[in-house]
């Protein structure tokens, strides 16, 4: 079963006696810091977090202390610190999945002419742990650590596509709760990701995520339940639906099942 204890917590929710709150207020105030931040102020953070702002101040403060934040005086704000970056360096280079997926995910982006990503759930987001783009195409370039929608891109419909039904049904309730009037809409279109991942394997996002970018992907379900994405896709004035879903898609789902079997020798 997929661990679930990292979604949003519910403010109201049952007290837990073994789950410490002041270190989860902490790793709130670091999970508020996104790609292409820079600095957050107090007021900033305490407004992406729903903490109050005297709690933030003093949970900076105490970041600052051990190095996951550092403060500009001139700004009067913080960014992210090198000790967070030492936290995601020791997760990705230790993640034997990356390492066995890297060398066919390049092999597949310089066949196909896409982009290859390789992505892990965090929270409503996935997050990319590898990325590899053709040889000769500078666009359309990710970054590890860069996010995208688990609702509307390609990485996140397969994600939810390979949950049971139930579990699917816990994370609609709070993608419901951030999408507002606009839920419906983002429903069907996970619902149709589902169905097309039950009939031909893999999920598609054809303009959904961002309008100018097509893209397919398919899960990858290890035997201890975690769940990865593979996707391959990139500018829709390059590459339509009909290419990805008839060329590329067979070859993305032979190369995630070659990975899986990699993995289990490994």
């Amino acid at each position: 079963m997929v661990s679930l204890s990292d979604l949003p917590r519910k403010k109201d929710a049952e007290p837990d006696r073994k789950f410490i709150e002041a270190l989860a207020r902490g790793l709130d105030v670091l999970r508020a810091f996104q790609p292409g931040d820079g600095f957050l102020g107090n007021l900033e953070i305490a407004q992406r977090t729903g903490l109050p702002r005297s709690s933030v101040s003093r949970l900076t403060y105490t970041l600052t202390k051990l190095g996951y934040l550092t403060y500009s005086d001139r700004l009067e704000k913080y960014q992210l610190g090198s000790g967070v970056l030492a936290l995601g360096y020791a997760f990705v280079s230790n993640l034997a999945i990356r390492q066995v997926a890297k060398p066919l995910m390049q092999d597949l982006a310089n066949s196909t002419g896409t982009a290859v990503g390789l992505s892990d759930r965090d929270r409503l987001d996935m997050i990319f742990v590898e990325f590899c783009a053709p040889a000769n195409v500078t666009a359309f370039r990710h970054e590890i650590g860069n996010r995208v929608s688990i609702a509307s891109s390609g990485s996140g419909r397969a994600y939810l596509a390979a949950l049971p039904q139930e579990e699917r049904e816990y994370f609609y309730g709070h993608l419901e709760k951030v999408n507002g009037e606009h839920w419906p809409k983002v429903k069907a279109g996970i619902e149709e990701a589902v169905a097309n991942y039950q009939k031909r394997g893999f999920c598609c996002s054809f303009g959904d995520w961002n309008r100018d970018v097509n893209g397919i992907a398919v899960p990858l379900q290890l035997s201890q339940g975690h769940i990865y994405t593979f996707n391959a896709g990139g500018p829709a004035y390059r590459l339509d639906p009909e290419f990805l879903e008839k060329e590329v898609a067979p070859l993305l789902k032979n190369m995630v099942g070659n990975i899986n079997a990699m993995l289990i020798r490994y």
